[in-house]
């Protein structure tokens, strides 16, 4: 699930910082994710992506998300989301690694399979065990309303996600014991002031960026297979192809001549 190539740990990032809310056992994810809305959208920019002002706004939502959740995960753990909404009719798609402290993601509006309900896949590979994927339906037209149906029925335990303004997001879930009537009554006011009204425990603090990996290299491998089979059917008359990282979007241009050369040295 993680193609990305290795990246340094110590990169800069935004800061999440996760702690336990004593007393009512609910663990709480907590950060301002301005920096990385900007690194998404000059990603963006640099690879002439231009989605809707829709899909974009459900996106960032997504990612805000995601981005709580990697960080409430133990750090051997890679995931990946897919949320499919079919009004509007789009995929979001999001991919973490906490080793690295990363994520990335991207839209897909096109060609969208019409389903007769929204639905929300997680795939989540730890250390050295087997993938598991969770598939849940959803109704709301909202990725959080996936993810929260996620945590009830995959992970058997409720979480809040609370946007608490200025791109300051929390996410608050369940642990065991949890005082679940507090839970459930929260609001983003009370969110705000967990840290001064209850009694609270850092756990720590984690860098989050945006990083895929994928590389030139990388594009020529996935194209590789299909270069072998069925070279003119790949670029016809061009010399040049552009190709798009399935995880972020970027775009890379990969001429026929190197492609053939790495085909010949890759046999």
């Amino acid at each position: 699930m993680s193609d990305s190539t290795p990246a340094n740990p110590a990169e800069p990032g935004l800061e999440v910082r996760t702690f336990f809310v004593r007393g009512r056992n609910a663990l709480v994810a907590r950060a301002n994710l301005s920096e990385l809305y900007v690194d998404y959208y000059l990603h963006l920019g640099a690879n002439g992506v231009k989605p809707s002002e829709v899909h974009a706004t459900l996106f960032k939502r997504a990612l805000a998300a995601f981005a709580l959740h990697c960080a409430s995960r133990p750090r051997n753990e890679l995931t990946a989301w897919t949320i499919n909404l079919q009004a509007p009719r789009v995929n979001l798609f999001l991919a973490g690694d906490n080793t690295l402290g990363a994520v990335v993601g991207r839209i897909f509006d096109e060609n969208v399979k019409e389903l007769p309900e929204n639905l929300f896949y997680a795939d989540i590979v730890r250390g050295r065990e087997p993938k598991r994927r969770s598939v849940v339906a959803f109704t709301e037209a909202d990725p959080v309303a996936g993810m929260e149906m996620f945590y009830a029925r995959s992970e058997q335990r409720p979480v809040r996600f609370f946007d608490l303004g200025d791109e300051d997001f929390a996410l608050v879930s369940e642990h065991p014991d949890c005082d679940s009537a507090w839970l459930a009554a929260l609001d983003a006011d009370a969110v705000r002031k967990l840290e001064k009204i209850e009694s609270t425990a850092p756990l720590e603090s984690r860098v989050c960026r945006w990083h895929c990996g994928c590389t030139h290299d990388r594009m020529l491998e996935v194209l590789a297979p299909v270069m072998r089979q069925d070279a003119e059917g790949l670029f016809g008359e061009s010399a040049v192809i552009t190709i798009q990282c399935p995880r972020c979007a970027a775009r890379h241009a990969v001429t026929r001549e190197a492609l053939e050369a790495y085909v010949a040295a890759h046999p």
